[in-house]
């Protein structure tokens, strides 16, 4: 890259500003210097007025499903659902719901990915006043015990699970109680009766479905959204129109672009999570958007469907998890038909990326420049932020576009921070509108979860960007939770150094986790990316297990131990021995998220006799840096 500097698309940040006021013993107030603009009581509001203001403007399409001759299914065309179709089969389903007496008490439990049906059942809730709970489609496909499912459904005692298709048989089976209400969007349950998705959005509707819209109100509950989960069982947060409604309109204040233009996004982020299902599924319906349900995925298996997506569909903005910005950027370089029809398209009015769930390694970063300087002339700011499932889920963004890796900026309008030291680290804690009044039917945990002066406390530990310009905000510095102490007492600070590992190794590894508590030195397991195939000149065919006893990848990763080593300035960020990690981290047993993020208590705790070996030296080869 040369010294010239470097030109962006314009984009506006909506904060820039902040205020900074002195506590008690080392804590700090941090506010932007902007107040909250009015926002809706209710989402809903949203939907009827872009029913009426622009009825026949896509709300959401997905490619449909088409059974071929050979009975294998593909992806087809797009099926566009209009906002004023939305409003009417949402008022339906409303009717449905009021019919069966559902309520917060007895709310939608949905399994399901995203979809058409998905969507509109969640209008549907909304417009009803019950509460619906998407459920991560991992406990019902990938998981063979069911325990999560179970977990759920005994915390919120739906009135109605609906499901997409006969995939979800087993799981209803072994989890679902026989006289429960079951809809599916298509196919059957043997030996089980069942309602039809198009029966219950058919419902002739009545009086009582305004009625019932009109008792909504800020203090309603839209949904419950479980966490991930690590050492605990998930934990029911509470969201309601004021937190999801202030949300978006915080979101707008410090995005403007996404009331700069008509919105559309190609999205894949699953809605049973907080950045899919709230910020980007909100964002749409806010600002009467358009989003185009991505059936791909950042995983060999499924990226090729969203690459085609972006090859025909141009976003306006665009939101992905560092995997993703990985292969897409990969993808842009190739010298054939589809990675030229990909530049054009996906770059040709897209104004802003965002990444959010790990570290984005340098090596992507520059990749993506260099592909938008070769077919735009300029760049497209990546931007970053933080946020939680508790805080709905936007928190902070960046204030420039002179983003780095781990930047995450200023708060939102409307939202208090409050910086505590927390032994030697800085704790970042949240208060306002957005904030979620607590977990569902957890009292215990609720309280626990604020501190002294109503602050939610996330847990997230930051720094200063820059201490001589407060304005440029914060930036993240690891989860309080993962750091440890050695057995000298020396503090070992989990995030910083897991984000050095990643990007030391990029693009090879994809994640790594932290050992060493109560030991004497600092170690690491490393997950590979697929990539690493290429290191070595196995076939396709070799075992995962085969290719990382591979003396040509054990030589790479020597080097990289051997360089991570230079940089150490003392034994808290030095690597002392390094393991890869052959078999993936699986959700079933909470070591990753639905979004790809790992879970390091998680993967340690499972994984206890590899650590302890690891430390031991008596796995079958240990990396040590070398003089």
């Amino acid at each position: 890259m040369n010294d010239t500097p470097a030109t962006f698309r314009p984009l506006t940040f909506g904060v820039t500003r902040v205020t900074l006021r002195d506590g008690p013993t080392g804590t700090h107030y941090l506010e932007a210097d902007q107040p909250l603009q009015p926002y809706p009581e209710r989402l809903t509001d949203r939907l009827r007025q872009w029913a009426e203001a622009a009825p026949d403007r896509t709300w959401l399409a997905q490619r449909q499903r088409v059974t071929g001759a050979d009975g294998q299914t593909a992806l087809g065309d797009w099926q566009h659902v209009s906002y004023a179709q939305a409003w009417a089969t949402a008022r339906a389903i409303a009717q449905g719901l009021i019919d069966r007496g559902l309520n917060a008490e007895r709310p939608v439990v949905i399994l399901s990915e995203n979809s058409l049906e998905h969507g509109l059942l969640a209008l549907g809730c909304l417009v009803a006043g019950v509460p619906y709970v998407p459920t991560s489609p991992a406990y019902s496909l990938v998981s063979t015990d069911y325990d999560k499912l179970k977990h759920v459904l005994r915390t919120v005692t739906p009135g109605l699970v609906f499901a997409q298709d006969a995939r979800y048989a087993k799981a209803i089976a072994g989890a679902v109680a026989p006289d429960l209400d079951v809809v599916l969007a298509s196919g059957h349950l043997d030996g089980r009766a069942t309602t039809a998705f198009d029966a219950l959005a058919r419902a002739p509707v009545t009086p009582a479905v305004d009625a019932a819209m009109a008792a909504t109100g800020p203090d309603t509950i839209t949904k419950f959204l479980f966490t991930s989960g690590s050492t605990k069982l998930p934990k029911a947060v509470i969201n309601t129109n004021r937190m999801w409604c202030a949300n978006q309109q915080q979101m707008t204040q410090s995005m403007p672009v996404l009331q700069e233009d008509p919105l559309v996004l190609v999205d894949w982020l699953p809605w049973n999570h907080t950045f899919g299902g709230n910020h980007n599924f909100g964002m749409v319906l806010y600002h009467g958007g358009t989003m185009y349900i991505d059936d791909g995925k950042p995983t060999p298996a499924l990226i090729g469907e969203t690459l085609r997506n972006l090859r025909e569909v141009a976003p306006t903005v665009y939101f992905n998890v560092p995997t993703g910005f990985e292969a897409i950027a990969n993808a842009m370089k190739a010298p054939t038909d589809d990675g030229r029809t990909l530049r054009k398209t996906f770059l040709s009015r897209v104004k802003m990326f965002f990444y959010a769930g790990a570290a984005l390694a340098q090596p992507v970063w520059d990749s993506l420049y260099e592909s938008e300087e070769a077919e735009i002339g300029e760049r497209i700011v990546m931007t970053s932020g933080l946020g939680m499932t508790e805080s709905g889920p936007f928190g902070l963004f960046v204030t420039s576009p002179n983003v780095r890796a781990g930047d995450l900026g200023v708060p939102t309008p409307g939202m208090a921070v409050k910086l505590v030291d927390m032994q030697g680290k800085t704790e970042v804690r949240y208060k306002g509108p957005n904030i979620t009044p607590g977990y569902w039917r957890a009292p215990a945990e609720t309280t626990e979860a604020f501190d002294e002066e109503g602050y939610f406390c996330s847990g997230d530990a930051v720094k200063w960007i820059d201490e001589t310009d407060i304005h440029l905000g914060l930036k993240f510095d690891g989860r309080i939770a993962e750091d440890f102490k050695l057995a000298t007492g020396t503090f070992v600070s989990v995030g910083p150094l897991r984000g050095k590992i990643i990007a030391a190794g990029a693009p090879y590894i994809q994640d790594a986790v932290i050992t060493g508590l109560n030991m004497k030195e600092v170690g690491a397991m490393v997950f590979p990316t697929p990539k690493v195939r290429e290191l070595c000149d196995l076939p396709p065919s070799a075992s995962l297990h085969d290719v990382l006893d591979h003396p040509a990848v054990l030589a790479h990763f020597q080097t990289v131990v051997n360089e991570l080593a230079k940089t150490a300035t003392g034994s808290a960020n030095r690597i002392a021995r390094l393991c890869l990690l052959a078999d993936p981290p699986t959700i079933d047993r909470g070591e990753i998220t639905d979004k790809g993020s790992i879970n390091q208590r998680a993967v340690l705790g499972h994984r206890a006799d590899t650590v302890a070996k690891l430390h031991a030296d008596a796995l079958h080869y240990i990396l040590k840096p070398q003089a």
